[in-house]
């Protein structure tokens, strides 16, 4: 089974060199990388073409950045290859992790997507995600960050994968309407993940594979007012497309408690206006967010994922 590896760019002309030599180590289970150019101006386009390498690799060249979301996107519909690699350009992939990753999606046609083991590329020895938790305060936190390398080393399931290092399969990604557009960047793969826990799909750790990550290439720092702005907006819209009026209800004191004190959070940081006006604009965006269709037959599955973001809620509360 062949796979194929999409990854956006924007100026990452420091890391290719890394990335690429990375993939040749897998390079019989490579059908193509995608690469998804955002108007990179630093000769990343020019680099790929002035180098061979032991699979096909395809530029997508945008003339703007369009984001995180639509740049995956364009590479998935591009992708010839069922298992699709969403893979960040500030990575280096283990050998043999390609193969763990395929090896164990075709285990179970219920799976929808896979987390690689993300470990610190500066500090191999610390995890840096292991799949994203979502919980009742619609706060999203990176699992098993700053832990050993040695714990998390049985499969399992996650709420989501971070779409960093994640592979999907193709059908089910067109089936589920793919990222939002919209997102640009930031909560895309939370969005993700929720709709496909709303049509009873599997997200699963496959810790055999590993991959290193630099982390904020692109964006920069862990907070600015672009990643603030962004997050807050696209967390509106998570809560606002995802859950149907009942759970709405059901958990708005706990979603009001959760922007409330994020929002006093990122006061203390300096960023309290941004993450506000992130919000605000969420609030009076959301007409241009199309909300995932109640249907009776997914009823236990809106269960499981309430019972998933209580779970979650403890698991965080007791840290």
């Amino acid at each position: 089974m062949k796979v194929s590896v999409v990854t956006p760019n924007y100026n990452g002309k420091r890391f290719l060199k890394t990335f690429f030599e990375s993939l040749d180590n897998d390079s019989e289970l490579i059908g193509e990388v995608i690469i998804v150019d955002n108007a990179s101006t630093d000769g990343s386009k020019e680099y790929i073409g002035s180098n061979s390498f032991d699979f096909p690799v395809k530029i997508i060249e945008n003339t703007e950045n369009v984001g995180f979301s639509p740049a995956v996107n364009q590479g998935i519909r591009n992708a010839h290859y069922e298992y699709i690699f969403s893979l960040n350009n500030d990575t280096e992939v283990k050998k043999g992790s390609i193969k763990a990753l395929v090896d164990l999606m075709s285990s179970d046609d219920n799976i929808f997507s896979l987390q690689a083991k993300m470990l610190q590329y500066d500090n191999k020895e610390l995890i840096d995600d292991v799949g994203d938790e979502y919980n009742l305060l619609a706060w999203t936190k990176k699992t098993g960050e700053n832990h050993s390398s040695d714990e998390y080393t049985e499969v399992c399931e996650i709420f989501s994968a971070c779409a960093g290092a994640a592979m999907y399969r193709k059908s089910l990604l067109l089936e589920l309407g793919m990222f939002d557009d919209n997102f640009f960047a930031y909560m895309e793969d939370v969005d993700l993940a929720i709709r496909s826990r709303i049509y009873g799909y599997r997200n699963l750790l496959c810790p055999d594979a590993i991959v290193y990550h630099i982390g904020s290439a692109t964006s920069g720092s862990r907070y600015n007012e672009f990643k603030v702005r962004l997050a807050a907006r696209n967390n509106v819209w998570v809560v606002y497309k995802n859950l149907p009026i009942p759970l709405k209800i059901v958990n708005f004191i706990f979603l009001f408690l959760g922007f409330f004190i994020k929002y006093l959070f990122f006061v203390k940081k300096g960023f309290g206006s941004t993450y506000f006006s992130g919000i605000k604009e969420g609030l009076s965006t959301r007409s241009k967010i199309d909300k995932v269709k109640f249907k009776s037959q997914n009823t236990k599955n809106y269960f499981k994922i309430e019972y998933r973001l209580i779970i979650n809620t403890f698991k965080f509360l007791k840290k």
